[in-house]
């Protein structure tokens, strides 16, 4: 090669350097930006109309079969060991069962969760965990409309997760994180490693065991101007912000859905939205310490996480990329056997 070519080789590959960064940071027109608060505060979203028909495919809710009223002979009474659903008629037990097969074990079938030759048998494991499930689900359509139906009564279902998985594709268990060195740098804050949980960042990789599943402040302000007992530091600050990025990949969303740019803690700048995702967050700690922690023991030890943890949720286990899970559908209304007893 010439000397004289090397000159135009780097610039070129400059230019393909830079190219490919373009690529990888920066959207192609057209973008679509709704107003969140009013103007001149930056409240705005910003979609991608071809990222939107994308979740928009991905969110189409299936057709529920027709219902016939909850009359007649209770399934309490005609089949054996019926523990939850047990108010609910024969028909519309019928009903449920065949759906929620749809919804979680499509390929699988009955026997997913049941002995096919004793319905009745809790030797699968996998039914005493629905059982559990479908008692979370009630718990959630009746205790917790403050997040599940504060704008609009959507509640949930089991597709609000499953999305005809038998696993959920967005549950979480404690992480112990990379193998730490000894001496000086043993103590770890959980930063500088990476991962999706925290949006590729250097924030600490576990937002959820501390927040979602134990009892930690949500804070980044001190109320004081010297410590006295004031743990709003800086530390505490980038778990927070570990945690907001995750809210945010899993809502598709970005601060200013809840947010005011000009004073992001200030609750009366703040759209309604924070509120619902305050309930949500308290929703979320209720069901991975009442109703997920407690099934370790019921799991078989292929199902739960290396430091033998039972599968927990977050955010994305129902919102999976959209700022409402199924894009606000309400699929609980057509299955009032789900809501309460």
């Amino acid at each position: 090669m010439k000397l004289a070519n090397i000159p135009v080789l780097f610039g070129g590959l400059a230019i393909l350097a830079v190219s490919v960064i373009v690529l990888l940071k920066f959207e192609r027109p057209p973008i679509d930006g709704i107003q969140r608060g009013y103007r001149g505060t930056g409240m705005v979203e910003l979609y991608n109309p071809r990222t939107v028909a994308r979740l928009a495919e991905a969110n189409q809710v299936p057709t529920s079969l027709p219902s016939f009223g909850n009359v007649g002979p209770k399934a309490g009474t005609t089949y054996k060991n019926v523990k939850v659903l047990g108010d609910v008629s024969v028909g519309e037990f019928t009903r449920l069962m065949a759906t929620v097969t749809n919804w979680v074990s499509p390929v699988q079938g009955c026997a997913y969760c049941h002995d096919t030759n004793n319905m009745a048998s809790d030797a699968v494991y996998t039914k005493v965990v629905s059982r559990r499930m479908f008692e979370m689900v009630r718990h959630i359509n009746k205790d917790w409309t403050t997040h599940v139906a504060a704008s609009a009564p959507t509640g949930v279902t089991c597709y609000t997760c499953h999305r005809g998985q038998p696993v959920p594709a967005n549950i979480w268990f404690n992480d112990p994180g990379p193998v730490q060195a000894g001496g000086y740098t043993q103590v770890s804050a959980g930063k500088n490693h990476p991962a999706l949980t925290a949006g590729i960042t250097a924030l600490p990789f576990d937002p959820f065991t501390p927040f979602l599943e134990q009892e930690n402040d949500i804070r980044v302000i001190g109320g004081t101007a010297l410590p006295t007992g004031n743990r709003r530091s800086i530390k505490q600050t980038d778990w927070t912000y570990a945690l907001m990025m995750n809210f945010s990949q899993s809502l598709g969303v970005n601060c200013t859905f809840c947010h005011e740019t000009r004073s992001f803690t200030d609750w009366a700048q703040s759209t309604p939205q924070r509120v619902t995702a305050w309930y949500g967050i308290r929703m979320v700690r209720d069901l991975n310490n009442n109703y997920l922690d407690p099934l370790k023991a019921v799991f078989p030890a292929a199902r739960l996480g290396s430091e033998g943890d039972s599968p927990k949720v977050n955010c994305a286990t129902c919102h999976n990329g959209v700022y409402k899970p199924l894009f606000g559908a309400t699929m609980a209304k057509d299955f009032p056997e789900l809501t309460a007893p």
